[in-house]
């Protein structure tokens, strides 16, 4: 694959993202045969191409973490992309509607580390070990294709789907809670949409960040101390609407809420 056609693909979708434009998939017409490796390619030019026009990475977040979607796309390893700074949203803010295509929220559990790891063969007890903190938290997922109808590698070329994140304010050391039996509730003006535990998440949301260590350690790179990091969601995606009061409940972790305007 060459410079030229993964800098058309990542124009491709950073200017639907840009524009709030949604687009055709990538292997419709544009590039049917992109594999997985080749997406990566598109998402580090889409990520170099942000970088440059002046946004920062906070932190990496992870994607297609439940092991039956993992079955159903036929991959043995989970999908990451990154948050920017632009992304970001204030607990107990609002959004304006107007910003995103066709915007949807899931709960997830946030890591900080305090030390990088590296891997190879990260485990889900060395993720722990690192761990200085884990959060509540809610990810905006906006995918610039239309009616969210995209392949594998056509949402790791778009970023994961990455549009916005709500960091909830409550800390909590990871030995405090047992990650994988914290029950989330997530709500839409007050009734309740979705249901999950973390162990929705590769059966304990470390899995998550390890298998993200062992991932990165492919291309040289680290998962960093001090980022926060989304492990993946942990129910099923749910539609905004203008109006819309978004709140997530965390056993013994706190919740985080958001509002959205037209």
């Amino acid at each position: 694959m060459d410079k030229d056609l993964i800098k058309e693909l990542a124009d491709y979708v950073h200017n639907a993202e840009k524009e709030k434009q949604e687009i055709i998939k990538i292997t419709t017409e544009r590039y049917p045969e992109l594999s997985i490796e080749e997406a990566y390619l598109v998402q580090e030019e889409l990520v170099q191409q942000k970088l440059d026009a002046g946004y920062k990475i906070i932190g990496p977040k992870m994607g297609i973490t439940s092991e039956a979607k993992m079955k159903q796309m036929d991959v043995d390893d989970p999908i990451y992309g990154y948050v920017f700074d632009n992304m970001v949203v204030n607990e107990g803010d609002t959004i304006s509607i107007s910003d995103y295509i066709h915007p949807k929220v899931e709960p997830e559990i946030g890591f900080i580390l305090d030390r990088d790891l590296e891997g190879p063969n990260v485990t889900a007890l060395d993720v722990l070990r690192a761990t200085e903190y884990v959060f509540p938290a809610i990810e905006i997922i906006d995918s610039r294709y239309e009616n969210f109808n995209f392949t594998l590698p056509d949402v790791i070329a778009d970023n994961t789907s990455a549009a916005g994140a709500v960091f909830g304010t409550n800390l909590k050391r990871p030995e405090s809670l047992e990650l994988d039996v914290v029950g989330v509730t997530l709500s839409i003006n007050g009734k309740v949409e979705s249901l999950g535990a973390g162990a929705a998440v590769l059966e304990h949301p470390a899995n998550s960040i390890a298998r993200l260590a062992n991932m990165l350690s492919k291309k040289g790179e680290k998962v960093k101390a001090g980022q926060p990091i989304l492990s993946g969601g942990i129910t099923a995606a749910v539609r905004l609407a203008p109006g819309d009061f978004v709140n997530a409940k965390y056993g013994g972790l706190g919740d985080v809420s958001f509002f959205v305007k037209e």
